[in-house]
């Protein structure tokens, strides 16, 4: 799941990304193109009490960013709930927000 929230000013946009608990065992980060695609900069939390992996990152208004998730350090997943996805050089697809 997916949830923005537009800041009292206007001036960013508050994007918490959650994913379900059960589909990693030990580890979920959000990566794309906004960290240069590093698996080290946006590390989730589990929320054992909603059932979730969770991480909020401020972005700008207009803002258009790929993403996806890196599973347990090695497994790639896309959110059902993205805007929109794009195809890659890889034969994948990424997810794709529209702020």
């Amino acid at each position: 799941m997916i949830a923005k929230k537009l800041s009292p000013k206007g001036r960013s946009v508050r994007v918490t990304f959650d994913l379900p608990a059960d589909v990693a065992t030990a580890a979920a980060t959000v990566v794309g193109s906004f960290n240069d695609w590093d698996a080290n900069r946006h590390p989730m939390k589990l929320d054992s009490a909603r059932g979730v992996w969770t991480r909020s990152i401020s972005f700008k208004p207009g803002a258009k960013v790929e993403f996806r998730y890196l599973v347990d350090g090695h497994r790639w997943h896309n959110d059902e709930d993205a805007d929109s996805y794009i195809g890659t050089p890889f034969f994948s697809e990424n997810s794709v927000l529209e702020l």
